[in-house]
């Protein structure tokens, strides 16, 4: 299953999947979306859970990215050879961090070690150069959220391999002292890091809590879009068909 990250004006839309159940990625695969995120990093995926999430995954035609709990060259590995269309690298502070993940996920060039056994390698079917070549065009995004990497975030885009910048705007606040992700402060950061990713060539993604928001930033040129999550949307659905609490009347 192919997946490129949008062009020009296009923008692609997707959600965090944190609730470790492949019928959740089942339905969402019937739903429109462009891709989805498991979300490693705050979610309780193990990795049988994460290996069932992305077999759905490919049955339901749904690209599916991993949000790592760290970026050790182990932990990449692991997800790309369960099959994951790419990785969402948490806390990237430094164009060293950018160099160190981006290696941990390429056999030509990095230090991502290969293995015919894998899904990844259709279970060696692929051969070793298909499966090399396969592999190597897995997606990197790497997540700005400090202020040490709103300083670096030029360098960061213009490491070779990495694809997205993605904006992590609630602990960008907490790095800045700051307990309000929209506040002005994390929204001048946030657009200094955009205008950082296209000055590369490289694609502008975020997390956003609206469509309203997803337009706002795609006019600044963001294309790469994570909004809510499986857990959000369930909410607002549940709460969309509620009956409306009785009021007691006092006699």
């Amino acid at each position: 299953m192919s997946y490129s990250l949008p062009l020009g004006a296009d923008h692609h839309v997707g959600t965090f999947v944190k609730t470790t159940s492949p019928q959740v990625i089942e339905i969402l695969g019937g739903s429109g979306l462009d891709f989805a995120v498991l979300d490693a990093e705050h979610a309780p995926y193990d990795r049988a859970a994460l290996d069932l999430s992305l077999l759905a995954g490919r049955a339901a035609q749904l690209p599916l990215f991993v949000r790592v709990a760290e970026h050790t060259a182990a932990c990449l590995l692991s997800v790309l050879d369960l099959g994951a269309t790419g990785v969402l690298v948490p806390h990237v502070d430094t164009e060293q961090d950018a160099r160190a993940a981006v290696a941990h996920c390429r056999y030509v060039g990095g230090d991502r070690g290969y293995s015919s056994s894998p899904r990844a390698a259709g279970y060696g079917a692929l051969g070793m150069k298909q499966a090399i070549a396969h592999g190597d065009r897995s997606i990197v995004a790497c997540q700005i959220e400090s202020v040490a990497a709103v300083e670096n975030a030029a360098r960061i885009a213009a490491v070779p391999g990495v694809d997205v910048l993605f904006i992590g705007r609630a602990d960008l606040a907490l790095s800045m002292g700051l307990d309000n992700a929209q506040d002005p402060r994390v929204s001048t950061a946030t657009e200094g890091v955009i205008c950082a990713a296209l000055a590369a060539g490289k694609t502008a993604g975020m997390f956003v809590g609206s469509t309203a928001e997803r337009e706002k930033y795609r006019a600044l040129g963001v294309s790469w879009f994570i909004q809510g999550s499986d857990q959000s949307l369930l909410r607002q659905a549940a709460q969309a068909i509620a009956r409306p609490h009785s009021q007691e009347t006092s006699s």
